[in-house]
């Protein structure tokens, strides 16, 4: 119990709150981002655009089937050798948002998917064109249809940022890792803290979901 008291002394917790603003920072950033590139990628896929959805739905499953860490490692250290200039927080997003796209993607192609082809005809069929039936009465349906794999999605972002402390970008496991090795026995209350505060972003997600769940069922 005394090992748990000194490890959370306020100068760690302060430390611990700081990399914990890295993590949701890069989260909320590549969240964001990672959900306008799936849209669109998803929209491309389903679409059957000729050529071109057959060229993205390549570069998806390249993306899918590739470690993450790997994704990482390239933005870091590749993109520098071709002469784009990158540092830990914008290859952490970098590679989020590319891997996270494509992931994101297939649940789009699969929501709209799932949405019955005759709410597009009966759309169509009332005078809306093809990308006003989509976005009025297509994309709300799938929408729907997709929040529990969004969420599931969203969750495994926040907990894939902690691959990025390879790179060394300043996020809530690396800066546990600070604190423990500095002193070997706060190994274990580093570990409960942080898992603690995962769990509380993951869980405000999950709240986020539910609330849009209800308000779409409405």
């Amino acid at each position: 119990m005394e090992t748990f008291i000194h490890a959370y002394s306020w100068v760690d917790i302060r430390f611990l709150l700081q990399g914990l603003w890295v993590t949701i920072y890069v989260s909320l950033i590549s969240i964001a981002l990672s959900f306008v590139v799936g849209l669109i990628l998803g929209l491309i896929r389903y679409m059957k655009i000729k050529y071109l959805s057959a060229i993205v739905g390549f570069i998806i499953d390249i993306i899918r089937n590739l470690p993450l860490l790997l994704i990482i490692f390239f933005t870091y250290f590749g993109l520098p050798q071709l002469g784009i200039v990158t540092n830990p927080t914008s290859a952490s997003i970098t590679a989020l948002v590319i891997f996270e796209g494509a992931m994101l993607a297939e649940i789009v192609r699969s929501g709209i998917g799932s949405v019955d082809p005759g709410q597009m005809e009966g759309a169509r069929s009332n005078g809306m064109s093809y990308g006003q039936a989509m976005y009025h009465v297509v994309m709300p349906q799938a929408l729907h249809n997709m929040i529990p794999a969004l969420l599931s999605q969203f969750v495994s972002l926040v907990k894939d940022t902690s691959l990025a402390t390879i790179i060394v970008l300043p996020e809530l496991l690396y800066h546990a890792q600070i604190i423990y090795s500095q002193n070997t026995t706060y190994l274990i209350p580093m570990y409960v803290i942080i898992a603690v505060m995962y769990f509380i972003i993951c869980f405000c997600l999950s709240q986020v979901a539910n609330y849009l769940q209800k308000k779409y069922n409405n």
